[in-house]
């Protein structure tokens, strides 16, 4: 798995939240499943090993009639497995997520990276600053962009996001 990010998106947030309660949701099965995956999908945990070099498996499925039309529209999987390790892990502070993307027709598997940064700030509210390795092409990266930017939302319903 690589270890740097060539070029990135980047993406922040904050949130009227702990420290706490975000890493959580980035660390554990039950708070991985609460918000990850864009709107109508959701991602069912089968590991997750919060730790340097821990795994993370999970499937990511579409979760509502809307969504698996849509794929069956485009003659893609309902459920997909997806692959990961935490390959940077500092508590409350920072985490990388190295997954393999090997589920793409017609494309070499690589890596991707998701890189967290948690920043506290006043009156309880959490920055968290996250930095997603391009996909392999400008059109796969506006979809990351776009089902990432979909995903917080889920976030930003639960803790309101701040300016």
């Amino acid at each position: 798995m690589t270890d740097q990010i060539e070029s990135s998106l980047v993406v922040e947030r904050t949130y009227a939240a702990t420290v706490e309660e975000l890493w959580t949701l980035w660390t554990t099965k039950e708070g991985f499943e609460s918000w990850w995956g864009p709107e109508q999908f959701r991602a069912d945990v089968h590991t997750i090993e919060p730790r340097p070099g821990g795994a993370l498996h999970y499937d990511m499925v579409a979760d509502t009639p809307e969504a698996i039309a849509a794929m069956e529209r485009m003659n893609a999987p309902t459920s997909q497995p997806c692959r990961g390790a935490f390959t940077t892990f500092e508590p409350y502070h920072r985490l990388v997520l190295t997954q393999l993307i090997d589920f793409l027709p017609g494309v070499e598997p690589y890596d991707s990276r998701i890189a967290v940064d948690f920043f506290p700030g006043a009156e309880g509210h959490v920055r968290m600053v996250v930095t997603l390795s391009q996909m392999h092409d400008a059109a796969t990266s506006a979809m990351q962009r776009e089902g990432f930017t979909s995903q917080l939302s889920k976030l930003d319903r639960r803790y309101g996001q701040r300016a």
